[in-house]
């Protein structure tokens, strides 16, 4: 039974669901008391409401169900940022991945595979697809790259002092269903507009949108199952894993990808924005797991458009 932590959140949940397709059962913890998400109706997943900073309550789900792996999905950072108790928020996010590393080692799972982000290779040569083997800057923009570059590191010196198998999931930017305004990239604002019919808000945006704007952009069902695929492998040959689809995606190719199944959405941005895109290269993912993304930019966007039409609100 693999353990999803975060598992009703927006990745956790289609992860969840991927694991459920992939025939093994799954428990998902959660924080707060929330309905089963929509992609989750109707399966056979296990819910349990616990806090992973609480370790307490967290090792006691072990006593209640036989755990073979964890898929940390959780947030082990604190975000917003907290600048009135940055002390306190550090103190909880690490506590929280120290937690789930302990109970990993205690239950004896196979494996324990732990979210990063695109977002640690910001300030490296992004010329070419980003290998898992470049060397990263010991700075960090913001707070998400900062704790991830910091729990790679501690993953890493737990695994090679307790040997346990410790994954890293390099996810890149993830858009799709059950998903939020991204500070980072307009694709969900945009999807959300067009079926809505209404002009985008772009508001929440950490830097102006342009439609030359890109980045590896993958939807969250291929996220969900790439995930899936390195937590269940036979054999992994690397302790980190990009996730992602290989590729940019600009902001102008998702507005023409609206537009296939919108033809007045009103999604058009100025032109101009970044040169340089940051792209995963995904070869250690495909040759390890045999993973390959299924959604293409249209596919994914007549998806979103689809779901948010049948009356769901993320």
């Amino acid at each position: 039974m693999i353990l999803v932590t975060g598992g009703f959140g927006f990745i956790g949940s289609h992860t969840v669901r991927a694991l459920l397709d992939l025939g093994e059962d799954c428990i998902a913890v959660q924080r707060r008391a929330h309905e089963l998400p929509p992609v989750l109706d109707g399966t056979r997943v296990k819910v349990e409401r616990v806090d992973i900073t609480d370790r307490d309550a967290l090792l006691a789900v072990g006593r209640r169900h036989t755990i073979t792996g964890i898929v940390h999905l959780a947030g082990s950072y604190p975000w917003p940022p907290v600048p009135d108790a940055p002390v306190e928020a550090t103190r909880k996010a690490l506590d929280g991945l120290l937690n789930v590393t302990q109970a990993a080692q205690e239950w004896g799972v196979r494996r324990l595979g732990i979210a990063s982000t695109i977002g640690v290779y910001v300030g490296t040569d992004n010329s070419a697809p980003l290998r898992e083997d470049a060397p990263l800057p010991m700075t960090a923009p913001a707070s998400i790259p900062t704790f991830k570059k910091v729990g790679e590191m501690l993953g890493g010196f737990i695994a090679d002092t307790t040997g346990l198998d410790i994954v890293d999931y390099r996810i890149s930017g993830t858009w799709g269903p059950l998903g939020h305004p991204d500070p980072f990239f307009a694709a969900p604002a945009l999807i959300h507009a067009a079926a809505r019919g209404t002009d985008p808000d772009l508001s929440h945006l950490v830097h102006p949108a342009f439609a030359e704007d890109g980045l590896d952009l993958t939807y969250v069902k291929d996220t969900g199952r790439a995930i899936a695929l390195l937590q269940l492998a036979d054999s992994l040959n690397h302790r980190t894993y990009n996730v992602g689809t290989g590729r940019a995606t600009t902001n102008a190719q998702i507005s023409r990808a609206i537009r296939k199944s919108v033809p007045d959405a009103r999604v058009d941005l100025p032109t101009g924005g970044a040169a340089s895109h940051l792209v995963l290269d995904i070869s250690r993912l495909k040759e390890d797991t045999g993973y390959q993304p299924e959604y293409d930019t249209e596919r994914a966007a007549a998806d979103y458009i689809a779901w948010l039409r049948a009356g769901h609100d993320s």
